[in-house]
């Protein structure tokens, strides 16, 4: 059998619209020994018919049929029907810039015999997607991620969990998500599982290394997809697990449990904004996630909201303390500077309206809860 350095694993249920895409970036890859397997979660679409014509026009695809089972028990498909060193992970509606796999192979080769377990990139944010106005921004945490050494643990650099989790930016070696028996949570649809498998491998990795330059090209908010389709408890839920895994695995890291705070008030902030307090169940999950929290994580948190800070303490039953609003203005003023450097003012003013649309909506819900 040929030895086979990465393989890319594509998921696939009913995205005729962007496979061929998808499916033609990753075949531009030369110098790594590549498969690609591109599995038929029982789409209904021209899906099949298009995976099998790249297939006899590429040897390295191999095409995988099977009935629905959802996208966890799709990728666990992949990964267990995968031969190479490394697998990766590409949404079928996505694409790679070319020779992601080569450039992010040899890299991981450039730190001696022994592989890192992790390879990690950023990525491309494809803004406002299949519009006139459809271009790449820069992701939240490009030229943010700088640890000192090489390969790195994530205690070494919790911030690379802080944002969105872009699973698909990375390589996994196999044997390291074997050894740790790594997979993804199976339930129906998308599910966000790709949060609790994020801090699964960045936890568990003894060896992370992370090339600043971006290949991924992520459709943002298509419709239909999980992020566009979301229930709010879903998102508390993930959190949930996610906190699950750091207590298993690294329960006294400050810096990795101050990182997973900085994503539970994302995602709460996100629920009250959309009404999550005036509903019984939400509010619920809402007090376990702030109750889940160490009150000198949320204390810390300079970009976050004082008033969003006071609730939480509110919500888990615990004394509301005095919290300056000063460092909060600082870091509103930081990110907007950063915004403009990475993608320019334009993309900075929009950014900026829309998180002050949302910061208005979280306080005029947190005002009318509070009477």
């Amino acid at each position: 059998m040929q030895h086979i350095d990465v393989s890319v694993v594509i998921p696939c249920y009913n995205t005729e619209r962007f496979l061929d895409q998808a499916l033609t970036s990753a075949e531009q890859n030369s110098t790594c020994n590549l498969e690609i397997i591109v599995l038929n979660d029982g789409s209904t679409d021209g899906s099949l018919r298009i995976m099998q014509e790249h297939a006899r026009r590429d040897e390295r695809v191999r095409v995988i049929d099977k009935a629905n089972q959802g996208y966890g028990a799709t990728v666990n498909r992949g990964f267990d029907e995968a031969r190479g060193a490394y697998v990766a992970i590409l949404e079928p509606d996505d694409w790679v810039m070319p020779r992601m796999y080569d450039v992010l192979f040899a890299y991981a080769q450039g730190f001696g015999e022994e592989l890192p377990d992790i390879v990690k990139s950023p990525y491309w944010r494809v803004w406002m997607p299949t519009t006139p106005r459809e271009r790449l921004l820069h992701c939240s945490y490009y030229q943010r991620i700088a640890p000192d050494v090489q390969p790195f643990k994530l205690s070494d650099c919790p911030r690379l969990v802080q944002h969105h989790p872009s699973i698909w930016s990375a390589l996994y070696r196999r044997d390291f998500l074997r050894s740790h028996n790594i997979r993804m949570m199976e339930v129906p649809g998308a599910g966000w599982v790709d949060n609790p498998f994020l801090f699964e491998t960045m936890c568990q990795a003894d060896s992370i290394v992370y090339l600043d330059k971006p290949f991924y090209c992520y459709r943002e908010d298509l419709p239909g997809s999980s992020s566009a389709t979301r229930v709010l408890k879903l998102s508390l839920e993930r959190w949930a697990n996610m906190a699950d895994v750091v207590d298993r695995v690294c329960p006294e890291d400050e810096g990795i449990r101050n990182a997973l705070t900085v994503i539970g008030f994302r995602y709460a902030g996100e629920a009250i904004s959309q009404g999550a307090l005036e509903d019984e169940e939400l509010r619920g999950m809402l007090a376990q996630t702030f109750g889940r929290m160490d009150e000198k994580n949320i204390l810390a948190l300079s970009n976050v909201s004082p008033q969003l800070r006071r609730l939480a303490f509110e919500l888990s039953s615990r004394e509301v303390p005095k919290i300056s609003g000063l460092g909060y203005a600082e870091a509103l003023v930081s990110e907007f500077a950063y915004s403009i450097k990475t993608n320019g003012v334009g993309f900075a003013v929009v950014r900026t309206g829309v998180y002050f649309d949302r910061r208005k909506r979280q306080d005029k819900r947190s005002v009318e809860y509070a009477k």
